[in-house]
């Protein structure tokens, strides 16, 4: 469950300062239907060529029209049933292929739309098959970055330490950072804004602000660190009010589903991935980025994708709408970029009612990609311990913590069972490869002893370097923050003093050559080899509810 709040620090460095950086019916909209409607005719293919668009049509057996043509409909993503624009009609097949204009970056663009095939039955147009969209937006992209792939050893970073050589010293090859929408936008009056023209509009930009996302970056790709930056929408942004999915409007959370109900904030959004895109491919002078997590913990509703609507099909399908946008903004400027979707570690047990179980979401997500057109989205999983302040992540509560799917939790010490689960074919993206799996927030407390918080950074980070399948272990947190102490939760590798913890030894030997100091310390610890533990798949649980006496 994600702790990261709102990021206030200050940056000091050399020679940069980062400063922070009901239901849907009720609001007019209809829940969506994840149910095929058994239509005739199937989009099998929606790809880029050139300037154009190119669809391709199968149908079993052709239906019935009036006039014997497909007409193929671009609909925005708001948009349902054939509502938007016709962009291309051809002669009615089993088999057909289609173009039509990209228009890319005009206001008619179709990069980020959605398409169906509808036919004029008895006079009105019928849609014939499911929506589906643009695959390759690769294809596009004018930047293709090297991707900084160097290890799976992460953290998130405490700012304010940034020049003191802590990175470089604990060997870290990633860092995870939150980006808050409503923080970077802006309009043409404030002083210092960055105007973008996209699609026939001007977007403005705060200048200050990415001014400092630029040096932290920067900053990060100069010690040889890749990037994951995690958007987020706040909501307080005078400018990004647009952005604030209307069942998710007069509610104070931490974080709000995004705006894909209307024009104005679905337009909003695909100039913001095409600009952060852009910016951030490495050769615009302000740094690279290779990882964006769009949301976080999208299925815990109340907290982190706030919606008013408790329906499963209307969260995960306003979500799907927002992913879409952003992976083909994204990879349309920086074709390396990875695009990865956010859940937590409740896998068949919610502790808040609020929230949706993390194996529905996940499915629920995978089935509308697969129907709308299978793109190569990436995994962001955290397998915190259960309670969140359990210290022992070798050893957890047996009701909580089991062997099969039907486990309550997924944490680290069960974590295969979400790996074979990637495994499934219907899991795999378009090469038919195992998608990758970010561990992209993980940690550990110290509340109940420095040993334990020992032991278990080196049981995960072990655990997942032995995955082929992971490609990041973000540790949560350089620090401790003094509000989740409250809560037993003292993650960090320093105190909130300053002083480090022995903790931060164990993480900066793991992944070196001093890697066998740090596995002898966590087994004495565990009272096992942790080798032995963690190739032979052993998994110790105890009994009780993770109640640390």
């Amino acid at each position: 469950m994600n702790r990261i709040k709102r990021q206030m620090t200050t940056l000091v460095a050399a020679a940069v300062l980062l400063v922070s950086i009901g239901t849907g019916i009720a609001f007019g909209f209809c829940p969506l239907k994840a149910e095929a409607a058994g239509r005739p005719a199937a989009i099998s293919s929606c790809l880029i060529s050139g300037s154009e668009v190119v669809c391709q049509i199968d149908a079993g057996s052709v239906p019935y029209s009036d006039d014997g043509k497909y007409y193929i409909y671009a609909d925005e993503v708001y948009e349902d049933g054939p509502t938007g624009d016709v962009v291309a009609t051809v002669k009615a097949g089993s088999s057909v292929s289609v173009s039509f204009p990209l228009n890319y970056n005009a206001a008619d663009s179709n990069l980020s739309r959605k398409f169906l095939v509808a036919m004029k039955q008895g006079g009105q147009m019928v849609q014939v098959s499911d929506e589906h969209y643009i695959t390759n937006p690769e294809a596009l992209a004018a930047y293709t970055a090297n991707r900084m792939n160097t290890g799976i050893k992460g953290i998130l970073p405490d700012t304010t330490k940034l020049d003191n050589g802590d990175l470089a010293d604990l060997g870290i090859q990633q860092a995870v950072y939150n980006m808050y929408l409503d923080d970077i936008c802006s309009a043409a009056s404030v002083p210092g804004a960055v105007p973008f023209d996209y699609n026939g509009q001007t977007y403005y930009f705060d200048g200050p602000m990415l001014a400092n996302y630029d040096a932290l970056v920067k900053a990060f790709n100069r010690s040889g660190i890749q990037v994951t930056m995690v958007i987020l929408n706040h909501g307080t942004g005078f400018y990004a009010k647009d952005l604030i999915h209307p069942a998710a409007v007069g509610v104070e959370c931490e974080g709000y589903a995004l705006n894909v109900a209307d024009a104005a904030g679905t337009n909003h959004l695909k100039a913001i991935g095409a600009f952060l895109g852009q910016r951030y491919c490495g050769s615009q002078g302000c740094g690279q980025i290779d990882n964006w997590i769009i949301g976080n913990e999208v299925n815990a509703r109340t907290s982190w994708w706030y919606s008013s609507s408790d329906s499963l099909d209307f969260n995960v399908g306003i979500y799907v709408k927002a992913f879409r946008i952003f992976y083909n903004e994204l990879k349309s400027k920086n074709a390396n970029v990875w695009v990865y979707n956010s859940i937590d570690q409740e896998w068949n047990r919610k502790s808040n009612p609020g929230s949706f179980l993390a194996k529905d979401y996940l499915d629920q997500f995978n089935y509308y990609m697969l129907r709308e057109g299978n793109i190569d989205w990436g995994l962001s999983y955290h397998p915190y311990n259960s309670p969140l302040y359990d210290p022992y992540a070798w050893n957890g509560p047996a009701v909580w913590v089991k062997d099969n799917l039907k486990t309550p939790y997924i944490t680290m010490q069960n974590i295969d069972l979400l790996i074979d689960y990637m495994h499934q074919p219907k899991f795999l993206n378009p090469a038919g490869e195992v998608r990758s799996i970010s561990l992209a927030e993980i940690g550990y407390t110290s509340s109940f002893g420095d040993a334990a918080q020992e032991a278990s950074i080196a049981y995960g980070y072990l655990k997942a370097a032995s995955l082929p399948d992971v490609d990041a272990f973000m540790l949560y947190r350089q620090t401790d923050n003094a509000h989740e102490m409250t809560s037993n939760l003292a993650l960090g590798l320093y105190d909130t003093n300053g002083n480090r913890k022995p903790a931060y030894e164990i993480y900066k030997n793991l992944g070196t050559a001093n890697e066998g100091a740090a596995k002898a310390r966590a087994s004495e610890i565990i009272g096992m080899d942790i080798d032995q533990m963690i190739s032979q798949n052993i998994v110790w649980t105890r009994s009780g509810d993770g109640v640390v006496q």
